[in-house]
Parts: structure tokens; sequence; C-alpha cells
């Protein structure tokens, strides 16, 4: 199985796409901001760890930051933010997997999040 860290300070849209992804057949341990992220990031093994870019104490750009020199993992983003598609190129020569933009529809969602871990 699979495993996800998912970084994200709404409590709602944590509890969410843990769900979501949970159903989908992956294991999820979420955290509610960057500090605890860090954390948990380094206590375990993930598979994919997917970030929010506005975290109250860090951004998830500095996670990302942080943990990719450290840590052999994919990387996504999920924020409400857009990015353009120079930006995007950009993320993705950096080593990003992924940046998938709330509001998402589910299926799309876990159609993405597969793809990543395939």
């Amino acid at each position: 199985m699979k495993t996800i860290l998912y970084v994200e300070d709404n409590p709602d849209t944590n509890e969410a796409v843990r769900i979501i992804l949970t159903r989908a057949g992956f294991e999820v341990d979420t955290s509610l901001n960057g500090v605890d992220g860090l954390k948990k990031a380094t206590e375990k093994k993930f598979d994919l760890i997917l970030l929010d870019i506005m975290l109250p104490d860090m951004s998830g750009w500095d996670i990302y930051a942080k943990l990719k020199p450290k840590l052999k993992c994919k990387y996504a983003f999920l924020s409400a933010i857009p990015v353009s598609g120079e930006r995007m190129d950009q993320l993705l020569k950096e080593g990003v997997s992924d940046y998938i933009t709330k509001p998402f529809v589910k299926a799309d969602l876990i159609a993405r999040v597969k793809k990543i871990l395939a």
C-alpha cells in the first residue's frame, strides 16, 4: 500500500482529502501545519508528500525545499493558488511531480495521485 503525507491547515479540506485517498486504497497521514508535517515526514517513509502552499507557520514551498534534499519520495502541491505554465515547467524540472489546483474533482485527484505513484 502506497503511503501519503498530506500537509493542509484547513481541517475540513485535510479530512476530506484523507478520506478520498484512503477510500482509493492509500494509507494517508495528515498534518495541520508545517512544523508537524516536517516532523512526520522524517519519522516515517512516505511515497508521496502532498503539500498545501499557504500554511500558518511556513509555506509548502519551504517544506519542499527542506525535505527534497533529504527524502527520496514524490512531491506534489494541492493548492488554491494557480500557477502559470512556465512556473509548472520549472517545478517539474525541480522534481515536483504535479500541481493540483483546488477546488478539485474527486476522480481527478485520485487519478493524478495514482499517476504520480505508478
